[in-house]
C-alpha cells in the first residue's frame, strides 16, 4: 500500500497498529506514540513524503528551544526514524528524512544511585512479619528483588509466581525485545519473596488471568507500575532517605555495587540484560567516582589549592 495521501496521523496509525501486530508491550506503543505526537503537532497537515530532512532539523530545533532535553531529543529522533523506516518498507516511502541527523549534544547525566547505606535504611525498614499488612511485605520482596537482580520496572511486573526459583537461587527474566535471561538471586531477596507468598492469598482472593502474577495490586490484579513508583517514594520519606527514589535507581545501584567490588564489566552486562557493553561502561564512570572519592579522602596530597 501506498502512502500517498496519508498524513503523518494516519500514518502514524498504521505504524502502532503494526507494532501491536508484532507484540510490542502497550507501554512501548504509548512511548512511541507520544514522541511521534511531537512531530505531527508541528506539522499537522503534512504527508509523510513531503518531509524533508531540513524539516525534522528544524522540529529539532524547536524542541529544543522549548526546553526539551537532549536525551528526550534522542528518543524522540529514534521514534521517527522507525516510523519512516516502516514506511519505506511496507508502504513505497521513498527516502527516511531521519537518516543521517543527529539530536542536540547534551551534557551526559551520570545514573542516580544510592549508597549501601541508603539502601540499608530503605530495604531494612520494610516488615517481613507474616501478620503486618501483606502489601507492605510485598514491597520489600519487590525492592529487594530489584536491587538484588538489577531489574527494570517491566521486568519485575512481569514475573510470574513461578519466575523465582529459591532451590537454585536464580530467576527468569523477559528483558527488553522479549529476550529471557537467568539472573541470580540474593539471600535476603529470596527471604523476602518467600515472606510475600506466604500471606499474598491474603491480596488474591479470586481465580483470574492476573492471579498468576507474583506481584498484585490491592484488588489482586498486576500491579501497576504507577503503584510502585508511589509506594517506593513513600517508603523512601517515611524512613529517612532523603535523595529522589524510583524503581530504577534501585538497577543502577545494584550495577555500581557489583561492578565496585567485582570489576567484571562482562558479567554485570549479562545481569543487567544489556544487548551492548557500551551501554554497561557508564558504571565504570560511577565506579571512578567512588575510588576519586576514596582517594580525596584518605590521601594526604589529594586536595590541593587551585
Amino acid at each position: 500500500m501506498s502512502v500517498e495521501g496519508y498524513n503523518l496521523a494516519t500514518a502514524t496509525q498504521t505504524f502502532l497498529n503494526q507494532l501491536r501486530a508484532r507484540n510490542y508491550s502497550e507501554h512501548t506503543v504509548v512511548a512511541y506514540a507520544e514522541d511521534i505526537a511531537h512531530l505531527a503537532a508541528l506539522m499537522p497537515e503534512r504527508s509523510p513524503e513531503s518531509i524533508e530532512p531540513h524539516d525534522i532539523r528544524r522540529a529539532l530545533a524547536t524542541l529544543h528551544a522549548k526546553g526539551m532535553a537532549t536525551s528526550s531529543l534522542a528518543r524522540m529522533l529514534s521514534g521517527w526514524r522507525s516510523l519512516f523506516r516502516y514506511l519505506s518498507r511496507q508502504h513505497g516511502l521513498k527516502n527516511n528524512p531521519c537518516l543521517g541527523i543527529r539530536p542536540p549534544r547534551g551534557e551526559k547525566r551520570l545514573p542516580h544511585t544510592l549508597s549501601p547505606d541508603e539502601l540499608a535504611a530503605l530495604l531494612g525498614a520494610a516488615p517481613v512479619e507474616s501478620n503486618a499488612d501483606p502489601l507492605a511485605i510485598q514491597d520489600r520482596a519487590m525492592f529487594e528483588l530489584m536491587y538484588s537482580s538489577g531489574l527494570r520496572l517491566a521486568e519485575l511486573i512481569g514475573l510470574g509466581l513461578h519466575s523465582v526459583d529459591p532451590a537454585r537461587g536464580e530467576m527468569r527474566v523477559l528483558g527488553k525485545g522479549r529476550k529471557e535471561r537467568v539472573v541470580p538471586v540474593g539471600r535476603v531477596a529470596l527471604q523476602a519473596v518467600q515472606a510475600w507468598l506466604a500471606v499474598r492469598h491474603r491480596v488474591v482472593r479470586v481465580e483470574e488471568a492476573a492471579a498468576a502474577s507474583l506481584f498484585v495490586g490491592a484488588r489482586g490484579a498486576r500491579i501497576n507500575p504507577a503503584v510502585v513508583r508511589e509506594r517506593l517514594r513513600r517508603l523512601a520519606l517515611r524512613h529517612g532517605v532523603t535523595q529522589r527514589v524510583h524503581p530504577h535507581a534501585l538497577r543502577h545501584s545494584f550495577a555500581s555495587h557489583v561492578l565496585q567490588s567485582s570489576g567484571d564489566l562482562r558479567a554485570v552486562q549479562e545481569m543487567l540484560g544489556h544487548a551492548s557493553l557500551s551501554t554497561t561502561q557508564v558504571y565504570t564512570h560511577l565506579d571512578f567516582q567512588h575510588l576519586a572519592k576514596v582517594y580525596d579522602g584518605a590521601h594526604p596530597r589529594a586536595k590541593r589549592k587551585p
